[in-house]
């Protein structure tokens, strides 16, 4: 069996056990570390295991717990960060209070680069579409490789359940827009890693999921 293009690796970090993931390219052994909340030892620890060379850090949106340890990482690693997109730099630039205020050691981080649907990012020789998925925040994104029938979802969509729309920001009808728009074209067979909980697929949520299921839409 051929070796595939993308592997991943997940590793919950924070108390709010975020799946901070490591994404690289089989062929050129590079590598991005995605929402890395905090747990840096943890994270340096599973770069290491994997054998890989950070290239750059991307951020599905700008919460604590998936942001809090991108300056520290990005300074430590002399690595750009990339997304989200602009509308999120409320909560990028708050992340040393809400650090104060969950107990989570965290840095303002200022992106090299915002992201807009339409963009694309590269790891080593991998290519990711962006998609803009407001309705958790304002300035969410996804990542999405075609080829291997991956995405990175954030706190868009997780096993059984939906973002929170609780927060400022925050709208369930634009997040489930979002889904409904954004995630389910990308193809039933696309296996997503959320920002918390266990991996799954498209078609598995929409058959089962209680808030955005085809029942549940009326779409099937």
């Amino acid at each position: 069996m051929t070796n595939p293009p993308l592997r991943a690796a997940i590793v919950p970090v924070t108390p709010l056990q975020q799946n901070c993931s490591i994404v690289w390219c089989t062929a050129t052994m590079k590598a991005a570390v995605v929402d890395p909340g905090g747990d840096l030892p943890r994270i340096r620890d599973a770069i290491a295991r994997a054998g890989v060379s950070v290239e750059k850090i991307l951020l599905t949106h700008g919460h604590i717990d998936h942001a809090g340890g991108a300056k520290a990482l990005a300074d430590e690693l002399g690595v750009p960060v990339e997304g989200p997109h602009e509308a999120d730099r409320f909560w990028l630039a708050r992340l040393d209070e809400d650090g104060q205020a969950y107990g989570i050691p965290a840095q303002v981080v200022e992106p090299s680069r915002w992201l807009v649907e339409g963009d694309t990012v590269t790891i080593g020789e991998l290519v990711l579409e962006v998609y803009e998925t407001p309705g958790h925040t304002q300035g969410h994104v996804i990542f999405h490789h075609p080829a291997s029938d991956f995405a990175l979802v954030g706190d868009v969509l997780f096993q059984g359940s939906v973002g929170r729309s609780d927060m400022p920001g925050g709208d369930h009808d634009q997040l489930v827009r979002s889904i409904v728009t954004k995630l389910w074209p990308l193809g039933d067979a696309t296996a997503f890693i959320p920002g918390h909980g266990a991996p799954s697929t498209f078609a598995h949520e929409r058959a089962s999921n209680p808030f955005v299921g085809d029942r549940v839409l009326g779409a099937g």
